[in-house]
């Protein structure tokens, strides 16, 4: 119970501390007009409560990730608290903070284009399509469990409950953002806090003890800890689906300041709740291999439903329910909105569509593929979500350095978690089914290799950004 305790307090301290010094090197100016006042049009850029906005980025963010990540992240130990921690302090939260205030400064724009100015156009068609992949991947995961659920509680069908699901997708997706999203998504928000913070009360009181800190791999099926866990559990730690939705919310914030509270205070309370549940996992069935049962018999939510009833009674599975069905379907409405918006930027752009209008085109091309893809092996689609997830995290951290070394300024912030990233990416590609399904020694092997040839370019491009400030000095001396 120490270390989970203690892992809380880390967690909170770490943000009043941590993202201080992430505001401060980023440079804040509350003189400068955000892009909800200067792109007001009442349909993605309007201004939002700082409140407001942190409880529906928690909720864009959240869903079931830091809940299923966290309770899958259990099975390998106590371990899973370092992760969170840190992972959540030092790379998730800066992550999400870049992400977020970059597109703040840059008039609102989408991932894809942030990495498009620091990484070149190569690298921004490469990822326009990954990260739209990802929303569609990311919305069509969430939104079959969901209609599974409902059809197995009520007379609906499956398909049926699919397509209400769905319309209601369409809805939210054109309908600007004030009008759902920030009327009812804030209290959504909260019972997705209150649900983790009773879990959080009743462990306290529990029987079998949370177990304290161990380095020691507990996973009953012996599967390594690097780079699994920090794919197993990416929400709560860090996640690139973030990046695709804090745009969203940068297109309301009212001062920049504000993006702090946003951004970062949404992932690190992101981050106590996957604790929560990760604790929620080790202890209840009295071990990692009773989780590992538990799963095998009912899955992520059967775990999550039987936890809730048992710790908070009928209120408990009243917000099992809720949370099975109510939180990942706002996250399909989010990843959905949010393809549609990257969608729209190339519309605006190829065709020259504004408006409603190509707001309705750009919705099209996402939601057919995310329908057919609601309908096949949930399993299936969550194994590639979890790698092309981590892949954009990667990608917008290195976006985030290339930003600051541009900047002159301390850019390593988000360089040594880049490169962290890099190589829990190469190596979960190289040795994952879903990817070359190598040995594992083999994938550790070259995915340092690869990790060590990015370091190369990072040098490279630590190297050259000095030499041009070092020839621009001595050519203003001369002059």
């Amino acid at each position: 119970m120490f270390t989970f305790l203690i892992s809380i307090a880390v967690l909170i301290i770490g943000y009043f501390v941590y993202s201080k010094v992430v505001e401060h090197i980023f440079g804040i100016n509350d003189q400068n007009k955000t892009p909800a006042y200067t792109n007001k049009e009442g349909i993605d850029y309007s201004p939002m409560p700082w409140w407001k906005a942190s409880l529906i980025q928690l909720l864009n963010i959240a869903g079931l990730g830091p809940i299923f990540g966290a309770v899958a992240g259990a099975l390998y130990g106590p371990v899973a608290f370092i992760w969170i921690v840190v992972g959540c302090l030092i790379a998730g939260a800066v992550h999400d903070y870049f992400s977020g205030m970059l597109s703040l400064r840059h008039n609102g724009a989408q991932f894809p284009s942030l990495v498009g100015r620091y990484l070149g156009n190569n690298m921004k068609i490469v990822i326009n399509f990954v990260s739209i992949v990802l929303m569609i991947l990311v919305a069509a995961a969430f939104t079959a469990g969901p209609a599974q659920l409902i059809a197995s509680l009520t007379p609906l069908s499956f398909s049926f409950a699919l397509a209400l699901i769905f319309v209601y997708f369409l809805v939210a997706a054109v309908l600007p953002v004030n009008r759902i999203i920030g009327r009812i998504y804030p209290i959504f928000g909260a019972i997705l806090i209150f649900m983790a913070v009773s879990i959080g009360v009743a462990l306290l009181f529990t029987e079998n003890p949370i177990p304290n800190l161990t380095l020691e791999n507990l996973h009953p099926g012996e599967l390594p800890i690097w780079p699994l866990l920090m794919v197993t559990i990416s929400c709560g730690a860090i996640s690139g689906f973030h990046s695709t939705q804090s745009p969203i919310l940068a297109r309301t914030i009212k001062r920049e300041s504000d993006g702090r509270k946003v951004f970062y205070g949404a992932m690190v309370a992101e981050g106590i709740i996957a604790l929560i549940w990760a604790a929620a996992g080790m202890t209840f069935f009295g071990s990692t291999g009773g989780l590992q049962e538990a799963l095998a018999v009912g899955g992520p939510a059967g775990v999550v439903n039987e936890i809730s009833t048992s710790f908070l009674g009928a209120l408990g599975g009243i917000l099992a329910i809720l949370g099975v069905i109510i939180l990942p379907i706002t996250t399909g409405d989010t990843a959905l909105r949010s393809s549609r918006m990257m969608v729209s930027e190339l519309v605006e752009k190829f065709f020259k569509v504004r408006g409603l209008k190509g707001v309705l085109l750009a919705t099209i091309p996402v939601t057919i593929p995310t329908i057919w893809l609601a309908t096949i092996d949930y399993t299936f689609l969550w194994r590639y979500v979890g790698g092309t997830n981590q892949l954009v995290a990667t990608v917008m951290l290195w976006t985030a350095a290339m930003y600051l070394l541009e900047s002159r300024k301390f850019h390593w912030i988000c360089g040594i978690p880049a490169l962290f990233m890099t190589g829990v990416v190469s190596t979960y590609f190289l040795y994952a089914p879903e990817g070359f399904s190598l040995a594992y020694e083999r994938s550790l092997a070259i995915g340092g290799g690869i990790t060590l040839l990015v370091a190369v370019w990072y040098v490279y491009k630590i190297r050259k950004a000095h030499l041009q400030v070092t020839n621009g000095a001595a050519s203003q001396n001369i002059a």
